[in-house]
């Protein structure tokens, strides 16, 4: 090597940036990074992405940029250059009862395309992640597994609860039920406008165990954000500690070389199944964790969350199947506190960014047990909040969240009412046309048919405000808000648009569901079913270009919904 050449080896060859800094012939990026306002000395640091996904449209990202800058100076004392730049933030709550609600599930794959587009262009060597809501927490796990660089995640938190009617616990998922009380005369217009404007009182995730907050909470059990970070609030200065530790953590993490594969295994992805169901978390987290284990190269399927539903019992009293919001849970220890409470059912040799195993950060937690956090002896409920059913209307599986069904729903025989939107449902139940006695079938909504598997957040809203949910169930192909609760199945697989036998349902058809047999079945016999067929087209409604390229691509929600390259021609 001649000696002007030595000249521009600035970086240690190790690190993935040293393709920008590193050579005769790197002037131009060079002198990009000195436009950035790097100098010489800066370039022979590691660079970290600091990726966030702030947005003034969207309660749960509104902070992110004040916590990116404590990230940032977390990354530079621990002698990195960190550069920021940001995703996309679409907020389910105000995507609920329209057709705007086709986009946040295909929004997750999305954000993780541009996470690996960001850092693979330039090369960053580590990376932070900063994600608050839905689908943007489960997009960003589902990089950090694909680009496996050390990462660590920083989750927004949840805001705090509100007041109203004197309930100072209260959470949007009960606001959402107002509308139904309205109609049925329960409540008044202007409680229901006071409510609205009292409910939700700080930046952060909606206050209740949506997906949200059971999204924040999974990445802590996974090991992929630091103690305290899936339920400190959103507002506290706790949450601040917690972003600045982050960006000194994932240094550490870089010079060990310490990756997420390490983190993500199978045994880790099923801790964080038992985390979900001694949480009551939402459905969608399902969808989820099978996508971020297909990016991680691990085997996990519905059996497995099944499984381990019958042996780890719900013992978090957490809204909306229970009575506390998030920041409670926070105050009675947190996610340390539900891992230690049900660390029999743990794989406690799971590694986690901050360095220690499961079983050496559970050494110094203790537990008190009360009215938020349950005893094994004494929890919520016997089983874990999800159960997988299956039978001849679901032959791949659909999901139900049992830990928000009332247990004299547990079982239930009606005639079908079939409808093939959302839309269609509401105005039915708006009407008062939906009988006691009945199974509304909601078709034409998974991931492909949709587009984009919506939630039934409004359909289930009414159900519930209209106090109907001992009187009639659910039945979908779409999918629920962790919000809801009530005897409300989805993900039915396959779903309408692939001619599962959802699309072959006909009104006054009996469905049985048996949640503690894990049964859903038609009563319809299989010749009867295959004459039905005869002639059969689906219904394809209308989509823009990114719901287009969505629908093509998309797997079943089986698997996790994910945008599958094997569908690529």
């Amino acid at each position: 090597m001649k000696d002007y050449e030595k000249e521009f080896m600035l970086k240690d060859p190790k690190y993935r940036s040293s393709i920008l800094t590193n050579g005769l012939g790197k002037s131009g990026e060079r002198a990009l990074l000195y436009a950035t306002g790097m100098d010489e000395e800066d370039l022979k640091k590691p660079f970290v992405a600091v990726i966030g996904s702030f947005s003034e449209m969207v309660p749960g990202h509104m902070h992110m940029r004040e916590l990116a800058e404590e990230v940032k100076q977390g990354v530079i004392e621990n002698g990195g250059i960190p550069r920021v730049s940001e995703t996309i933030a679409i907020c389910d709550g105000l995507c609920q009862g329209h057709d705007g609600m086709r986009y946040p599930l295909a929004s997750r794959d999305l954000i993780a395309d541009s996470v690996e587009m960001v850092v693979e262009a330039h090369h960053f060597d580590a990376m932070v992640l900063l994600a608050g809501c839905d689908k943007i927490i489960p997009g960003m796990l589902m990089a950090a597994a694909r680009v496996n660089i050390p990462t660590v995640i920083v989750t927004g938190g949840p805001m705090l609860p509100g007041f109203v009617e004197g309930n100072p616990l209260f959470c949007s998922s009960e606001l959402r039920e107002y509308p139904g009380r309205v109609e049925a005369g329960i409540t008044t217009v202007e409680k229901m406008k006071a409510a609205e404007q009292a409910a939700l009182p700080t930046v952060g995730s909606c206050a209740h165990l949506g997906t949200a907050n059971s999204m924040s909470m999974l990445t802590e059990v996974l090991g992929m954000t630091l103690s305290g970070g899936g339920t400190a609030p959103a507002a506290s200065l706790k949450r601040r500690r917690i972003a600045k530790n982050a960006g000194r953590k994932v240094m550490e993490l870089l010079e060990k070389g310490i990756t997420p594969r390490m983190i993500l295994t199978r045994e880790t992805l099923l801790n964080g199944v038992a985390g979900a169901m001694a949480t009551g978390s939402s459905t969608n987290l399902v969808l989820h964790l099978l996508a971020i284990a297909h990016e991680a190269g691990v085997e996990l399927n519905l059996n497995d969350f099944d499984a381990i539903s019958r042996k780890v019992p719900f013992v978090c009293n957490l809204q909306p199947s229970g009575k506390y919001p998030i920041a409670s849970l926070d105050n009675a220890g947190g996610i340390p506190a539900v891992m230690k409470t049900i660390r029999y059912a743990l794989h406690e040799d799971s590694m986690t960014v901050s360095g220690k195993t499961v079983d050496e950060m559970l050494e110094s937690v203790e537990v008190t047990p009360g009215d938020v956090l349950k005893t094994l002896e004494n929890p919520q409920k016997p089983e874990g909040g999800i159960a997988v059913l299956y039978g001849n209307l679901a032959p791949k599986g659909a999901v139900v969240k049992q830990s928000g069904v009332n247990e004299k729903m547990y079982k239930f025989r009606g005639r079908a009412r079939c409808f093939n939107s959302m839309e269609e449902a509401d105005a039915a139940i708006s009407s008062g046309s939906i009988e006691k006695g009945t199974v509304i079938v909601i078709r034409y909504e998974g991931p492909k048919g949709g587009p984009g598997m919506r939630e039934m957040l409004s359909t289930t809203s009414l159900i519930m405000g209209r106090k109907m949910d001992l009187d009639v169930a659910l039945v979908t192909d779409g999918r629920f808000s962790g919000a809801t609760h009530g005897p409300c199945i989805g993900h039915v697989s396959p779903e309408a648009v692939n001619g599962g036998p959802i699309a072959f349902v006909e009104d006054g058809d009996w469905i049985e569901i048996d949640i503690p047999n894990r049964t859903l079945t038609l009563e319809v016999g299989a010749e009867e079913l295959e004459r039905r067929k005869e002639g059969w087209q689906p219904l394809i409604k209308p989509r823009l270009p990114a719901l287009a390229k969505y629908a093509a691509l998309v797997g079943s929600s089986d698997t996790g919904a994910f945008v599958d390259i094997a569908n690529l021609k």
